[in-house]
């Protein structure tokens, strides 16, 4: 007959570590040969989970042999994960039962809708939505030890994935998370899907368990913490009654409960120490059974869970994508049960909310976390698709949901009660504090002096406790504060701190103290604030000195005249004559030239779009990419007509050039329809370079068709690839992301390929795969330590090696390199000597970012062909002469670094490239010495010697580090 239901895993596990060793392959191998994760392998190959179906089909793949006998061990080993309990009656064990199947019905009916609460909402029934339709997958983060120790400065690396994932290999966690972040739906989700069977393959192994939903102020209610008996009974369920006794002690001893603890900050600081004994004593007495505890971050302290086996997890803001996919599934969901007409209007609030979420920063700031988003979806709703018409109402709304109505509506006890405006009082002088000392967080003993020093003027207040008992209060229910360690305070959100900041500043009238500090970056958003508080002439007064004080003061003239403009779209009223005044003085810093003069202007809103040039004729391309960027940040379909308007008149630029205005646009619209409109008429793939962010630019790629150039910016899979890449046409390829991948063997069907770029490819150690391709250009970031130089030997074609990685010898001595190698670039990630580099007589190249030794310039001076040199700081004094440099780019961080010795250095250069992004402003009168010198330099500021350079000799740009319209050494050095 075979394996019992019992031994089935085992033997399955067996099976294939036999396999294993017939076949003579190491888990790296079934690594490549699988695509599968080393995790995935290791549990399959131990018996210690169920792997999915498709684990065992891919093994049996790559151990090749028949996959039916090792399914079939998988499913006797899955029928009894499946079967927990036993019948009511007394029935034979592993049987379901008429009693559990009752109970598995109300947990998913039970936790089947999400509610919205705290909402000031006409209809309630608009704060609830059917799970299915509205989940979203949350991205936890966790702080992992680094695998191969390569980062000495920080023992830790945070890995981000999706819940599904980060759950899988997991029997105990502790997920932290801020008010609303999306914590008690994840648990929601979990019972439901466990209990209707419907988890994901990631989650294969939590098949069969039985979830109890234990929210911990429900349980703190009755007294005592509940017992395994009691638990149904705790949480009211209707069938606790009749439960079969000992029915969830046998389930729990058996491993078969997933027992999901939600809420611990909910419980009164006093008894958390009792609820962590209570946790404790269940974790002792089931040990195989899984545990899911959800907290505040600072309700408990790092680790509280820690010697029991937990990990800890944190819940990641949303994204846009994330944000975005929100909004579209609360609006599938919330037309469920409508009316045609409604259905209609629903889908037009949908495209108009996306629209507004793009285009408005405030309120996409906002919308990081499912319950906040859900209130900018339920407000779009019920106010008939307008937000409130300032963006100050919205915050309101959400202050008033965090800090009272949150824990009203959703009876949470507690031994200090608080009125709306007794929190907001305390919160503002908290929030004011840190502004008016410059500071985002403070130590925990300063708060709770502060505190103290309001107390003796609220006696409501004071009569509930002492200073360290009101913070705390203020830390577990405010939503507003949290403690990120346990000596410092700070405001879960800088929006919040500015906006309740503001607010203390306007009632305080501190107006001279908001202009004076208008010009920092830490003010502007509070002084934006504080204009929207201010009543209409206290608002025009403000205005109106911002723009005094810009007027004066040159060198904050253009931050201060945009201040005031941006703090336009704040105000509900402000005189006609302050808002000429402010609109006549934002006109005259048309058009932006940069990048950061365009994010600058973009803050204004779509007011910005009005006083934009219609046409990019006469602009050099850089000026033309800040346009397209201004607009891009402004968001929203009047952005998007106009680039339709200003993208015919953009300046031509040669063959296969950047484009990276239109490119870096891309993620700021809908990503189908923007390839179509912009992309396409641009030469497609054929003619631009394509950076993919996010799913949605991959997804587009067949509008653009072939593609020749391209670099993926997210982790991808070999799938991904082979499916959106057509072979034939793509010679550059960029994995920024590719963590993912264990094997190259599918870039020997891309011929065309000439150009590749590969980082974090934590499982890959070898090129081997690619010996014999004719790639010429190869850029290594972040390798694994024990990756295989030698294999760079098999690349015979190579001519361009770009590493961005620490080597494992002391010196280029070591390196293996093709015989053809003619460029080398070392990034800042390279830790060793250049020594060892005239070995490679050929090199034409080099880029190094590190200060040269005198033994290292010596090297350089040695190799016969060099010709082109960008370095990140020469010493001049120490170099010695190099008369076969020609080309030769200059970025030092030292900003003393001068110019006297470069014709004397390097008497045959022909062109100097000087990036002064950092500060630096050389004295270029030493240059004239060098007859017929081409000079290129970047963002000069007070460069002296500039006006005698000839001009047709001289080319002068922005930051084109930051705008991207050329490649230089400072992105390299971001690289």
């Amino acid at each position: 007959m075979g394996a019992s239901d019992d031994d089935a895993l085992a033997e399955l596990a067996a099976r294939l570590r036999e396999l294993r060793i017939q076949r003579g392959l190491q888990v790296g191998g079934l690594l490549q040969r699988t695509g599968l994760g080393r995790t995935t392998i290791s549990k399959a190959l131990n018996g210690r989970a169920v792997p999915s179906e498709e684990t065992v089909l891919a093994l049996a793949r790559a151990l090749r042999t028949d996959a039916k006998p090792l399914l079939a061990l998988r499913q006797r080993g899955l029928d009894r994960v499946e079967q927990p309990g036993a019948d009511a009656a007394g029935g034979r064990p592993g049987k379901p039962t008429g009693f559990l199947k009752r109970y598995l019905d109300y947990v998913a009916k039970r936790n089947s809708h999400l509610t919205v609460v705290g909402l000031d909402l006409s209809r309630a029934d608009r704060a609830r939505w059917p799970l299915d339709a509205a989940y979203l997958s949350l991205e936890l983060a966790e702080d992992r030890p680094h695998a191969d120790g390569s980062d000495e400065s920080s023992p830790y690396q945070t890995v981000v994935c999706r819940a599904e994932h980060a759950l899988a290999s997991r029997r105990r966690m502790l997920v932290r998370g801020l008010a609303g972040s999306g914590k008690t739906t994840l648990l929601q989700w979990l019972a439901v899907s466990t209990a209707r069977g419907t988890l994901p393959s990631e989650l294969s192994a939590w098949r069969g368990l039985v979830p109890f939903v234990l929210p911990m102020r429900s349980l703190v209610r009755s007294g005592s913490l509940p017992a395994p008996d009691q638990f149904l009974a705790s949480v009211g369920a209707p069938m606790a009654g009749v439960q079969p006794s000992g029915w969830t002690d046998e389930l729990l001893a058996a491993g078969r409960g997933l027992v999901l603890v939600d809420g611990v900050d909910e419980v009164r600081e006093a008894d958390r120490q009792e609820a962590r004994q209570w946790l404790e004593q269940l974790l002792h007495a089931y040990p195989r059974s899984a545990f899911i505890v959800t907290t505040r971050p600072s309700a408990v302290p790092e680790g509280w869970l820690a010697p029991f086996g937990f990990s800890e997890l944190s819940v990641r803001p949303m994204g846009t994508a994330d944000t975005n996919l929100f909004v579209r599934r609360w609006h599938t969901a919330a037309r469920h049960g409508t009316s045609p007409a409604e259905r209609a209007q629903l889908e037009d609030l949908e495209s108009s909310l996306v629209l507004t979420l793009r285009a408005e920063r405030d309120v996409a700031q906002l919308s990081t976390t499912p319950l906040l988003c859900a209130l900018i979806c339920a407000l779009h709703r019920d106010r008939r698709g307008h937000l409130p018409h300032s963006r100050m109402e919205l915050y309101e709304a959400a202050l008033a949901m965090l800090m009272v109505r949150r824990d009203r509506e959703r009876s949470v006890a507690s031994s200090v009660e608080l009125t709306g405006h007794q929190v907001q009082h305390l919160l503002q002088q908290l929030a004011y504090w840190l502004i008016r000392n410059q500071q985002t967080e403070m130590g925990y003993a300063r708060a709770v002096h502060l505190v103290g020093d309001l107390l003796p003027a609220m006696p409501a207040v004071a009569e509930q406790g002492d200073a360290e008992t009101i913070l705390l209060h203020l830390l577990d229910r405010s939503g507003l504060l949290r403690q990120p360690t346990a000596q410092s305070i700070d405001f879960v959100h800088r929006t919040f701190q500015d906006y309740l900041g503001a607010k203390a500043a306007v009632e305080a009238h501190d107006f001279p103290l908001l202009v004076n500090h208008a010009h920092d970056s830490q003010w502007e958003d509070v002084v934006r604030m504080a204009i929207a508080h201010a009543r209409p002439i206290e608002r025009a007064e403000l205005l109106e000195a911002l723009v005094e004080r810009g007027d004066t003061e040159h060198e904050h003239r253009s931050r201060l005249h945009l201040l005031a403009a941006a703090s336009l779209q704040y105000t509900t009223e402000v005189s006609p004559t302050a808002r000429a005044t402010v609109t006549q003085r934002a006109s005259a810093l048309m058009p932006p030239h940069s990048l950061n003069e365009a994010r600058a202007l973009a803050a204004l809103g779509p007011v910005v779009l009005d006083l934009l040039p219609r046409s990019a004729e006469g602009l050099d391309p850089q000026a033309a990419d800040a346009l397209i960027l201004c607009a891009a940040a402004v968001g929203g379909d009047q952005a998007y007509a106009y680039l339709q308007r200003l993208v015919p008149s953009l300046p031509t630029r040669p063959a296969l050039a950047s484009n990276f205005g239109l490119i870096e646009a891309w993620e700021s619209f809908d990503a189908a329809t923007y390839a179509c409109d912009f992309l396409k008429p641009q030469g497609g793939g054929e003619r631009l370079n394509l950076d993919i962010k996010n799913r949605a630019q991959m997804d587009a790629l067949g509008v653009l068709s072939p593609v020749r150039r391209i670099s993926f910016h997210l982790p991808v899979t070999v799938e991904d690839l082979t499916h959106h890449l057509s072979a034939e046409p793509v010679e550059v390829l960029n994995l920024y992301e590719a963590r993912d991948l264990v094997s190259l063997a599918f870039l020997k069907d891309l011929p065309g390929l000439r150009n590749l770029t590969l980082r974090g490819c934590k499982h890959i150690n070898s090129l081997e795969d690619l010996a014999g391709h004719p790639l010429t250009s190869l850029g290594l970031m972040d390798l694994p330590r024990d990756f295989s130089w030698e294999s760079l030997i098999g690349l015979p074609q190579l001519t361009d090696l770009r590493l961005y990685t620490a080597l494992p010898w002391p010196s280029l001595a070591s390196l293996p390199h093709p015989a053809g190698l003619r460029s080398l670039w070392l990034g800042r990630d390279f830790n060793s000597s250049i020594e060892g580099l005239s070995r490679c007589e050929g090199i034409r190249e080099v880029v190094v970012n590190h200060e040269l030794q005198p033994a290292e310039y010596e090297e350089l001076a040695a190799l016969p062909q060099l010709k082109t040199l960008l370095a990140a700081e020469l010493d001049l004094s120490s170099a010695p002469c190099f008369p076969s440099i020609t080309d030769l780019s200059l970025s030092p961080d030292r900003l003393s670094t001068t110019l006297d010795l470069l014709p004397e250095r390097f008497p045959n250069l022909k062109h100097l490239s000087l990036n002064c992004f950092r500060g630096w402003n050389p004295d270029l009168s030493p240059l004239l010495a060098l007859e017929g010198l081409t000079l290129h330099i970047t963002n000069p500021v007070h460069v002296t010697g500039i006006d005698h350079f000839p001009s047709n000799r001289l080319t002068v740009s922005g930051d084109r580090r930051i705008v991207g319209a050329s490649l230089s050494l400072g992105q390299i050095s971001a690289d």
